[in-house]
């Protein structure tokens, strides 16, 4: 009864780091990848040993492209990602991934070979930035319909389309914190909003939903068992669901977590972003199912009855 006891202080710790987020969004903005605004990728490889990325570096920031991405991928490849680039710029930006390296006293250059080159106009970018949102919308409202309709027939003492409610509230919190939090260490460590990112933020809906289903699942199931003498409050009765189903919780998302730690430290830089998030994701989404969905119910139930 603690969490239900003290869910003002919960719901207080979730506004403040909502609106931090949504400060984060308009301050720092929303640094685009060039999946929506459009750009061009390159991935070039290396006969011999990759060159130090330090010395690849300032050849690229001579040809002043601006704002970009050089990630190393597996261990023979560089991967670029910056703004539309014509052809010339293109064959200059191959020769600056051909550093000359001086090894005891011998010159050598490490020849770049050119593998793929993606180029993504801004209009292709804008369509894929609007289909990212309506996917997100329509996951969310899918959800929502999913609960309310397993729940139909929970309808004492609250309607059933309010666990929906209390779903799609915790599902916000749960998008707005991990974007939050990325725009932020995007900003100071660089990283940019991508399809993966959009990925990202799917998994964590999935995920999130279906540790709040657990919880409600064992409310429905605690108040179907009442009877007249043994019955209890609606706030008992989710209090009661929350302590029994808090260790199943934390383990199943110690054990994500653990893995995508995992993934974050020694998988690919370009999974680095992905594996950020859904850490983020996965804390939220935690903490909501079990501090914010299921106090939620609690809280609509008394406002009813006003």
């Amino acid at each position: 009864m603690f969490i239900i006891n003290h869910r003002k202080i919960f719901f207080t710790l979730s506004g403040l780091l909502i609106v931090l987020s949504i400060a984060a969004m308009v301050v720092y903005g929303f640094n685009l990848g060039i999946d929506f605004k459009g750009g061009s990728l390159l991935e070039v490889s290396y006969a011999g040993a990759r060159p130090p990325i330090g010395q690849i570096k300032p050849n690229i920031d001579a040809l002043k492209l601006g704002d970009y991405i050089l990630t190393p991928e597996g261990s023979d490849r560089f991967l670029l990602k910056t703004r539309d680039i014509t052809p010339d710029e293109k064959s200059n930006i191959v020769t600056a991934l051909s550093p000359v390296i001086i090894s005891n006293g011998t010159a050598n250059v490490s020849l770049a070979k050119e593998e793929s080159f993606t180029s993504i106009g801004p209009s292709v970018g804008a369509q894929l930035a609007h289909k990212a949102l309506i996917a997100i919308i329509v996951v969310i409202i899918c959800i929502v319909l999913f609960i309310t309709f397993a729940f139909r027939k929970v309808s004492f003492p609250v309607a059933s389309w309010k666990y929906g409610l209390s779903t799609i509230i915790a599902l916000a919190h749960d998008v707005i914190i991990p974007t939050g939090v990325f725009i932020i260490w995007s900003h100071f460590r660089g990283g940019q909003v991508d399809l993966l990112f959009v990925t990202a933020l799917l998994a964590i809906l999935g995920y999130s939903v279906h540790d709040t289903i657990v919880v409600f699942d064992r409310v429905r199931e605690n108040l179907r068992i009442q009877t007249g003498k043994n019955k209890e409050t609606f706030s008992e009765t989710v209090g009661k669901s929350v302590t029994q189903t808090f260790g199943r919780s934390i383990n199943t998302s110690l054990t994500i977590f653990l893995a995508l730690v995992a993934l974050y430290f020694i998988g690919g830089a370009a999974t680095k972003d992905f594996a950020f998030v859904l850490l983020i994701g996965i804390i939220a989404g935690t903490y909501s199912s079990i501090f914010v969905a299921s106090p939620l119910l609690v809280t609509l139930e008394k406002m009813q009855k006003k």
